[in-house]
């Protein structure tokens, strides 16, 4: 499906960002250790959300030529998790979470700008809005999880 150019560089700042919380939450995995091996499965379940975020907003950009494949290196939003994924290191929990709830910040303010931008159409508003409510519901894991871990 065609969509315009503006419509395409919202969706494919929106594959960038998802394609950047995968990369985040990939480091966290394999620097995390023993004693938080429970927010490995988290963290893997959110990393597999953004891959399927990713294929079905791919899906409406439609043209291989158009897709962004690859993280994002400029942008002040998208260099969130890029800063994030450099502070994973085995730290102590709340550590761990508060740079994990940092990028969840990041991916929640492009979809909510996104959705805001009144440039997609209505069949990518629909899968957007869906995507959006999934990652608002794992930002607020996370946070309640960071709050946990600093009680």
């Amino acid at each position: 499906m065609a969509t315009t150019s503006s419509a395409t560089s919202v969706i494919n700042d929106l594959i960038e960002i998802n394609n950047d919380r995968v990369a985040g939450f990939e480091k966290a995995i394999a620097d995390i250790n023993d004693e938080n091996i429970d927010l490995k499965a988290i963290f893997q379940g959110y990393a597999e959300q953004s891959r399927k975020n990713g294929q079905e907003l791919a899906a409406i950009v439609g043209s291989v030529d158009e897709i962004e494949t690859g993280n994002s290196v400029t942008g002040t939003l998208h260099r969130v998790w890029i800063d994030v994924k450099s502070l994973f290191g085995g730290s102590d929990r709340a550590s761990i979470l508060s740079e994990a709830e940092r990028g969840e910040d990041a991916i929640k303010k492009a979809y909510q700008d996104a959705l805001s931008s009144n440039d997609l159409p209505y069949d990518a508003v629909e899968v957007v809005r869906s995507q959006a409510q999934e990652i608002y519901s794992a930002h607020d894991n996370i946070k309640l999880l960071r709050d946990a871990a600093k009680a």
